[in-house]
């Protein structure tokens, strides 16, 4: 067993009665010893109750052998860290925990693990710590929040956001803003949209790392605690069997995940996560061969910010596997890849059923025959750019108009309340990438405003920096290269024409080459103060939002 590098033989002795200060017995040592990834906090809403998933996946690894341990895991709230400083660390985070992670399972070498994650950056980085230390893994996450109702109507974490907007237009009252306040996230879970969280718990089931209803299953349903029970039985499993994450995590379940990702409509930051994990891997996965899997795969739900349905009504609909058993149809999905069920993705589809055809489309009903994802090119992201058009208004797929431009999300947010930014514009935002911001923020602020504003119709917003997965209209982020590192964007001036064809995946500046290069001779970068620390460190060594902005092993 791995385990016994740290338990087993005469040296060995020291470590022995240093766990047995821990409270450890002869009989539990002699056992598989499983690590508990724990990522429990008071304050992320998705994390609150992961200690009932710690205790029940405990459980499951007790029952069947094992002697389960737990450590911690950190984790950044998006949604509470947006619009501030504090949004700067959010992406970071995702390699403090990979970091974190690869040190507390190598100097404690684990024979298994179970990972409880639930929240934005916390599950991409797990999952590139158990790429990593390839040991047997089982994920089981938090689960969603169920939505809640105003006026007869499914509400959910966007809809406050986009209150902001319709507070600044006068659209809505004193009391209707608290009132929707109070009673948007009703409870424990992941924002019940499908926000990057719930994206990302999607993209866990789908490529094989999280269980059978991973993705759906309501947090507060005992379905859930059920789950973690599974799981640790099947980190045990996993363990006898000797299935390793880098034995699931292959091109063939990565394909399956895009497929997902795309019927799904899923957050735009699923595409700089499964380039991440990608790398963890050792697979090749670039923006054309996401783009190829876009083309090929039709957009079968939308949920919340999309449309009016939540995790919850997909859970009811027969959840992931609903999705990737409509797609499996039609030849888009790799049946033969390895789950952590021990079986193939096409052996757990054998009773997979599609309980509402309404919500779960098939090919012949798509809301489009491509992806909810599209890639676009051109002078202003010539290595690309990444868009969530299944959010996007049908009149806002093709735009052009003139370019208001801001080197931060603050600078921006101000003008959109103050009524400075009018019908047609393009909204500018750069310096907001991994290396500009630092950290690449997410700008649910300034999107959910224009929504809430009723511009979202009007007007088109692209920038280097990146969008919640509660972002809907024409929102074009991960503009690479960034300002930062030289790219056009850094270029554009306020009044330049700037030309959108979602369609046919193009941005372009229309702007003269002369011009460009007489602005390109006199350029220099704005470089944002930050403090010593992790943000300096991260921006010397991070590399572009089209790499997944993982950072430089060398």
């Amino acid at each position: 067993m791995r385990s016994d590098l740290m338990k087993a033989g005469l040296t060995r002795i020291p470590h022995r009665s240093l766990f047995k200060a821990a409270g450890l017995t002869d009989e539990e040592l002699a056992k598989p010893i499983v690590g508990i990834v724990n990522a429990q906090n008071d304050v992320i809403p998705g994390h609150i109750h992961l200690d009932t998933l710690c205790e029940a996946a405990k459980a499951g690894v007790l029952a069947h052998g094992g002697t389960p341990l737990a450590f911690p895991a950190i984790g950044v709230c998006d949604g509470i860290a947006m619009g501030h400083e504090g949004m700067r660390y959010s992406l970071v985070s995702r390699e403090h925990i990979a970091d974190s992670v690869e040190i507390m399972a190598t100097a404690h070498p684990f024979d298994a693990l179970v990972f409880i994650p639930n929240c934005d950056k916390i599950v991409p980085g797990m999952i590139m710590a158990a790429l990593r230390l390839n040991v047997p893994s089982v994920f089981v996450s938090g689960g969603p929040m169920l939505p809640s109702w105003r006026s007869g109507r499914k509400i959910t974490l966007s809809s406050v956001f986009e209150a902001v907007g319709q507070s600044a237009a006068g659209k809505m009252t004193e009391g209707e803003r608290k009132e929707i306040e109070d009673s948007a996230c009703p409870g424990c879970g992941s924002c019940a949209g499908m926000f990057t969280a719930n994206s990302m718990n999607c993209m866990l089931e789908a490529v094989g790392l999280g269980l059978p209803g991973n993705g759906t299953v309501p947090a507060v349903y005992a379905g859930r605690v059920r789950m973690a029970k599974t799981a640790g039985r099947m980190a045990m499993e996993l363990l006898s069997r000797g299935i390793k994450p880098r034995d699931i995590v292959t091109p063939d379940s990565l394909h399956n995940a895009l497929s997902a990702d795309m019927a799904l409509g899923c957050s735009s930051n699923t595409v700089l996560h499964l380039l991440a994990i990608a790398h963890e891997a050792g697979i090749a996965m670039d923006l054309e061969s996401i783009n190829a899997v876009s083309r090929a795969t039709p957009h079968l739900v939308k949920l919340s910010p999309a449309g009016d349905a939540a995790l919850a009504d997909l859970d009811l609909a027969g959840g992931v596997p609903a999705v990737l058993k409509e797609l499996e149809k039609e030849g888009l999905i790799r049946g033969s890849a390895m789950t952590v069920t021990g079986k193939t993705v096409s052996e757990n589809l054998a009773s997979a059923e599609n309980r509402d055809p309404e919500l779960v489309r098939s090919k012949s009903t798509a809301y489009s025959p491509d992806g909810g994802l599209a890639i676009l090119w051109g002078n202003l992201a010539p290595d690309g750019a990444v868009v969530k058009k299944g959010a996007v208004l049908p009149e806002m797929m093709t735009h052009s108009g003139p370019a208001r431009v801001f080197d931060s999300e603050e600078d921006c947010t101000g003008s959109l309340l103050d009524g400075k930014i009018k019908p047609g514009d393009v909204i500018v935002i750069r310096y907001e990438g991994p290396k500009g911001g630092p950290g690449m923020k997410e700008m649910l602020t300034p999107t959910a405003t224009l929504a809430g504003m009723g511009l979202d119709k009007t007007v088109a917003l692209i920038t280097d920096g990146r969008f919640s997965g509660a972002s809907r209209g024409a929102s074009i982020g991960h503009i690479s290269p960034e300002a930062a590192s030289g790219g056009l964007i850094g270029l554009v001036r306020e009044g330049d024409l700037i030309a959108i064809d979602i369609p046919n995946n193009s941005l372009e500046l229309k702007v003269d080459g002369k011009e460009i290069e007489k602005r390109r001779s006199g350029w220099k970068p704005v470089v944002k103060e930050v403090p010593r620390g992790v943000l300096s460190r991260y921006r010397k060594i991070v590399t572009s939002a089209s790499a997944g902005a993982v950072l430089q092993d060398d």
